[in-house]
């Protein structure tokens, strides 16, 4: 455990933005595996309005630093190429 007064406010500091962290992270998984089912469940226009809504939500993931641009690139780039594939 922290000894110093720093290290403890240090290690609390930590925490706070590991949890924060963690609910940014599950709110963009979310948001993918929302495209995701409604792709697989064959419906097009849902899975559109869904991709519509998560791409805000991958931009904000990196603003945030949580992953990389290349990373947000990679999952906006497959989920509108399975979007599209639909018919």
């Amino acid at each position: 455990m922290a000894n110093t007064p720093q290290a403890r406010k240090r290690a609390k500091q930590a925490e706070q933005h590991r949890q924060h962290n963690m609910a940014q992270r599950s709110n963009f998984r979310t948001h993918i595996k929302q495209v995701v089912n409604r792709i697989e469940a064959g419906d097009k226009k849902a899975a559109n309005e869904s991709l519509i809504a998560a791409i805000p939500v991958i931009d904000s993931a990196v603003n945030k630093g949580l992953i990389h641009r290349n990373k947000a690139a990679r999952h906006k780039s497959r989920l509108h190429k399975r979007v599209q594939a639909l018919a």
